[in-house]
């Protein structure tokens, strides 16, 4: 008789606040990855057992709380942090899966995270001196908590080999993805994501995010003019006309400013005029040129080249992705 394929466990944590959708949604994308291999008389390849691990009252530990192949013994290969339904997951509440995780990694195991569960993967200290991704918008946040670790919100996954992080909400359907195609190869990950409809071809998070900025610093002049540049309505502002708003000299006024924002004012007009192109994009049939004439660019050229630069797509592409009657975009 041939020999029973490999198994292979999958573990998702249910820390507190865990995204109870994407928990059942891995579970239900690696029991398709596995039906597509046994369609594919795929005898040589493993088999995904999945598994549900989390703290239970009266309890004592992390405890399987699921198991797609009950039974059976073993222990996970892989252990996913789903996203978290908080903001972001506080560091009393995960301390003690930290540990946890820590001794499994130690032990072999691959960690992975999805959106804010790179707070609990962070936690470990792992992460330190890597280069993550987690949700664009809690990027900074990120950063602040954990300044040794390299936050690059652009990417939609980083595979680190034994560390791989996954970007924005629903990036679970990459992560999982990016799983099988590691475990069962490509061919039965295209099936997958063919059978569930997912894009396999979803790279980067740049042409989701907004700019959100940051207005918690303290500096009242810098805020000042931060709040007189949005009610003018993306217009190109000079940086004079912004020094004399904050009653600073450039100079001063240049240091303040980026110290306070993170950004130059430059780059910070720029991401505030291409936020108004993507809302014209989305929601007018404006021509690019007309696009780019009422957010202050001159040179739609010149803009063309902002908007690939900060966005990730041509403005055509992302009004053909996100406007109103939009499509997919096809594979590149």
């Amino acid at each position: 008789m041939p020999a029973a394929p490999e198994t292979l466990e999958i573990g998702l944590l249910l820390y507190p606040g865990a995204q109870l959708a994407a928990v059942y949604g891995l579970t239900d994308l690696f029991s398709v990855a596995n039906r597509m291999a046994a369609e594919r008389a795929a005898a040589t390849l493993p088999a995904l057992r999945v598994t549900h691990w989390a703290q239970q009252e009266g309890l004592s530990g992390i405890q399987r709380v699921f198991d797609s192949r009950p039974g059976s013994a073993g222990s996970p290969r892989i252990i996913i942090l789903p996203p978290c339904l908080e903001a972001r997951p506080e560091a009393h509440v995960i301390q003690p899966f930290a540990v946890w995780l820590g001794q499994f990694h130690q032990a072999g195991v691959t960690l992975g995270s999805v959106c804010a569960g790179a707070f609990l993967l962070a936690e470990t200290g792992l992460l330190d001196g890597r280069t993550v991704t987690t949700h664009w918008g809690l990027a900074q946040a990120l950063r602040e908590r954990f300044p040794n670790v390299q936050v690059d919100a652009d990417r939609m996954i980083v595979d680190d080999g034994d560390i791989i992080t996954a970007g924005g909400l629903m990036a679970w359907t990459d992560l999982g993805l990016a799983l099988v195609e590691r475990l069962l190869g490509p061919t039965i990950a295209s099936e997958t994501a063919r059978y569930l409809v997912i894009d396999l071809t979803r790279l980067s998070q740049r042409y989701f995010s907004s700019f959100v900025p940051r207005l918690d610093h303290g500096d009242e002049p810098v805020l000042r003019v931060q709040r007189w540049l949005q009610s003018q309505s993306a217009s190109a502002v000079p940086v004079a006309a912004m020094a004399a708003q904050a009653g600073m000299g450039e100079r001063t006024f240049l240091r303040r400013f980026r110290a306070a924002t993170g950004l130059k004012p430059t780059e910070y007009c720029q991401q505030l005029r291409v936020g108004k192109a993507r809302e014209l994009l989305e929601l007018t049939n404006r021509g690019i040129e007309q696009v780019a004439w009422a957010v202050g660019y001159q040179d739609p050229g010149a803009f063309r080249k902002v908007f690939q630069q900060l966005v990730g797509l041509s403005p055509g592409d992302y009004r053909r992705r996100f406007g109103s009657g939009a499509q997919p975009l096809a594979p590149t």
